[in-house]
């Protein structure tokens, strides 16, 4: 097997005439925590789309477990293991907790599987087995989120695609629900591929970063770096000098 679970390599991906990625590059290895960070507009969510098929890539390669998976069909993208927890939550609100939960299998024939995910789900967001009955449009904003985690759970990814978790939710929140991502991949050995804008939690959460801007990827290495950077903690993390509107890239060895 190789010890690359996801290879991305230089994407190019269009909003119609607009370009949103230039030739973006990143890496996910298995078990491994990736987090991609980067201002509004940097074209982070751009690249979970591109992954899981929402999007297609006009230029470049997307490999997975080393199989070619650029254009193709979101179902088939998550028959491999890819499940996507969008943006916005986008929980399906007239459907129960419990049948939203379901629809994140409906690929799956393994019954017994399913209903042992279904009581991992439970264990990980107690108040989804709480409400599981209820309309999915009648919770709270925070868990929506918990519910839209547990529905990718429940397709049984090799890789999770998270796209801002910590949206719109109150700081307790944002600690829960990550502490719930760092439980996932340890109890479960799940590759997470975490879009973040609170820098802080996500370098506390993540093994590796990369830093994106305006569609292309200008620095990548461990989160523990990252952290340490002065240019990083200055824009992103608010310590520091103040920014000036983007990072300094590493200079090349020469």
């Amino acid at each position: 097997m190789t010890d690359v679970l996801l290879s991305v390599q230089a994407i190019e991906t269009f909003y119609g005439p607009i370009q949103a990625l230039h030739g973006a590059s990143i890496e996910v290895r298995p078990g491994q925590i990736v987090t991609v960070l980067g201002a509004n507009g940097a074209g982070k969510t751009t690249i979970l789309k591109t992954i899981s098929g929402v999007m297609d890539p006009r230029r470049g390669g997307i490999l997975f477990e080393g199989r070619p998976i650029a254009r193709m069909s979101p179902d088939r993208v998550m028959r491999l293991g890819i499940c996507h927890a969008p943006e916005g939550r986008e929980v399906f609100p007239f459907l129960t907790v419990r049948e939203n939960l379901m629809m994140g299998a409906f690929t799956r024939r393994d019954t017994a599987a399913i209903r042992s995910d279904l009581e991992a789900v439970f264990g990980y967001f107690p108040v989804l087995q709480e409400r599981e009955r209820q309309r999915a449009g009648q919770l709270s904003g925070g868990q929506q989120q918990m519910l839209a985690i547990g529905r990718a759970l429940m397709g049984a990814p090799k890789l999770l695609l998270l796209d801002e978790p910590s949206l719109g939710l109150s700081p307790l929140l944002v600690t829960q629900i990550f502490g719930i991502i760092r439980r996932i991949n340890e109890e479960r050995g799940t590759a997470i591929l975490l879009v973040e804008q609170n820098a802080h939690i996500a370098l506390q959460t993540a093994h590796f970063g990369y830093v994106m801007e305006v569609g292309r990827v200008v620095i990548a290495d461990r989160c523990e770096a990252l952290a340490a950077r002065e240019d990083i903690r200055a824009f992103y993390l608010g310590h520091g000098p103040g920014a000036s509107g983007s990072v300094r890239r590493p200079r090349r060895r020469r």
